[in-house]
């Protein structure tokens, strides 16, 4: 069977000579006469696998030298409960920024441990936009400020430019569904992290950059697991980490640089979102769901005019071989998930298709 163009939100689509090179090297890694799936963690060849894959990280993300890089478990979603642990140590209280679900679950943890100050939100409109930061009323006592940087449900993204400044209070940011696809000031962040089904590779491993003065503080109750310390002084190696996802991440991180790097990654993407985004705002039958300033790279989300449509749309797409066009239940209608992996291709097919749709059901 020929591969689909899988629009996802995650896992997602990972690029084709990634999973060859993955496959080529499954069964016997190197010279090691194993697969990376059997090799001891405490070897010499996974830690080349390892600290090769924080290398080129550091090096794509232009990562400052005061900052750790951590190979962890337990999805972003354990990042949620480990970061007030660690961090919300000093006033017990946090600044947030709500604009979808995740940084809904975000909050309704850090809750658990201290006092949330919702800053802004765009659950008004449901999440369409990302809302207007007033400094005002940002906490300076706050001992974060945390941001969902990328909105895979909804479709809306906070780009580097409009990071607001937080004076003394570190900023927190949720990359899981736009790392390595667009640029970033990594120094204007205390901490970062990022799940790795979207744009790294395979659900199991999960990204963080804490900067170093952050650590050491966490709150007594914090299991040692859920240390980000336990974590830098073992090099993530404190136990059995996600090991094939570590590798399989390092994979992509040296695809990414044979593409040209996170600028280069960032222009093709900028070009298959304007593709698409052209279409769907010149069309007379499909919407888009999104306010076009707040609009994301990487998550399109877009309506039809009526339920049947939308799953006529999502049937006939599906047997021409884009799949994984439903959209979220909370937005309805379709979203293309047009992760680093997605190619040009895929978008300038995918937008033939909409408008062969249209002229057929108008």
């Amino acid at each position: 069977m020929d591969r689909v163009y899988n629009f996802s939100a995650g896992p997602s689509m990972l690029p084709i000579e990634v999973l060859e090179k993955a496959q080529k090297e499954f069964v016997c890694y190197g010279n090691s006469g194993m697969s990376v799936m059997e090799m001891s963690h405490r070897s010499k060849d996974f830690e080349d696998i390892i600290f090769g894959a924080e290398k080129d990280l550091r090096e794509l993300m232009d990562i400052p030298e005061n900052y750790s890089v951590l190979f962890l478990q337990g999805g972003g979603s354990t990042q949620f409960a480990m970061i007030p642990l660690n961090l919300m140590n000093k006033n017990n209280k946090a600044d947030f920024v709500k604009t979808g679900q995740w940084s809904k679950k975000a909050i309704s943890e850090a809750q658990k441990y201290g006092t949330v100050n919702v800053v802004a939100s765009s659950e008004d409109k449901t999440f369409s936009y990302i809302p207007k930061l007033d400094s005002s009323k940002f906490d300076t006592e706050a001992d974060y400020f945390y941001m969902t940087l990328n909105n895979t449900i909804y479709g809306t993204h906070i780009p580097d430019s409009k990071i607001p400044d937080t004076g003394n209070v570190p900023k927190v940011g949720d990359m899981s569904s736009n790392i390595l696809a667009e640029r970033y000031d990594i120094s204007k962040f205390g901490l970062i992290f990022a799940g790795a089904q979207k744009n790294l590779g395979p659900a199991g491993v999960t990204v963080v950059i804490i900067k170093n003065d952050l650590v050491g503080n966490a709150m007594d109750i914090t299991p040692t697991m859920l240390r980000y310390d336990t974590h830098i002084k073992e090099k993530s190696l404190y136990n059995t980490p996600p090991t094939y996802s570590i590798y399989f991440a390092g994979l992509v991180f040296k695809w990414v640089k044979q593409m040209g790097g996170i600028d280069a990654m960032e222009k093709i993407n900028k070009e298959k979102a304007a593709l698409l985004y052209d279409f769907i705002d010149n069309s007379k039958l499909f919407k888009g769901t999104v306010d076009i300033e707040s609009r994301s790279l990487m998550n399109v989300p877009f309506i039809l005019p009526n339920d049947e449509l939308n799953s006529k749309f999502i049937a006939e797409a599906k047997s021409k071989g884009f799949v994984n066009l439903k959209g979220h239940r909370t937005v309805g209608g379709m979203r293309a998930s047009i992760y680093n992996a997605m190619p040009v291709e895929g978008i300038k097919k995918l937008v033939e298709f909409m408008g062969k749709f249209e002229i057929e059901n108008k």
